[in-house]
């Protein structure tokens, strides 16, 4: 998992609506002891199988929600696959044992915004919350190249093909854009370098993922990656 810094402040944090999503009850008994000292996250409720999901989010309307990838019945997987098909959705962070793992790719693949492992220090498990809250991916393109290294993915060629072709229609300056986030940048750094405003740069950033049919920045790094861009 990326570094994750937690930039505290005075002004009073934005609250974050918590899920939590996991079938061990005292993982989700720690979790929500972890989220609920934070005075800005706020646990709306939990899950023990993936199939409650739907039915949870359209209850509690969660900002993030914090998913198992191996549950019984609907596991995490595919729970995130169906919540981000099917349309607006919350963040999806996944919960995992393993750093490389073929599960965790194609939830990433899928439009989940990143994945923290169980034993996580609970300090970096809420500032990854908030960072999320706010938009903001949890994983680096380094990790995500780690991770695509080291698990058997089949199908390259075609996502190779199909990335390049979606790179290829965009416009120069979004094509720039794309690639600097692929690289990790900020959007204060690719601000800097590529000589234009923070709001610039987050427009632009809203029309590549609008162009590309992405959910988050992690996609545009996932896809520019397959463009092999990033090898």
């Amino acid at each position: 998992m990326a570094n994750v810094i937690d930039m505290s402040s005075s002004a009073p944090r934005p609250e974050i609506r918590v899920l939590i999503v996991d079938d061990d009850a005292l993982v989700r008994a720690g979790l929500s002891m972890i989220l609920g000292g934070a005075a800005d996250l706020v646990v709306v409720g939990e899950g023990a199988d993936g199939r409650e999901v739907p039915h949870l989010v359209a209850v509690h309307r969660p900002d993030v929600v914090l998913m198992d990838i191996r549950m019984p019945g609907v596991d995490g997987l595919s729970a995130t696959e169906r919540l981000r098909a099917a349309g607006p959705a919350p963040e999806v962070v996944i919960l995992t044992t393993f750093h490389a793992d073929a599960q965790v790719l194609r939830a990433l693949r899928a439009g989940a915004a990143g994945f923290l492992l169980k034993d996580t220090p609970p300090g970096e498990l809420v500032a990854a919350i908030r960072r999320v809250g706010a938009g903001e991916p949890i994983l680096s393109p380094a990790v995500t190249r780690q991770l695509i290294a080291h698990v058997a993915d089949g199908g390259a060629g075609a996502r190779r093909e199909r990335a390049a072709t979606l790179l290829a229609g965009l416009s120069e300056r979004e094509r720039e854009v794309a690639l600097a986030v692929g690289r990790g940048s900020s959007n204060a750094e690719i601000a800097a370098e590529l000589y234009m405003s923070v709001a610039t740069v987050k427009a632009h950033v809203s029309r590549v993922l609008t162009k590309l049919e992405l959910n988050n920045r992690v996609q545009i790094a996932l896809t520019v990656h397959d463009a092999g861009h990033l090898t």
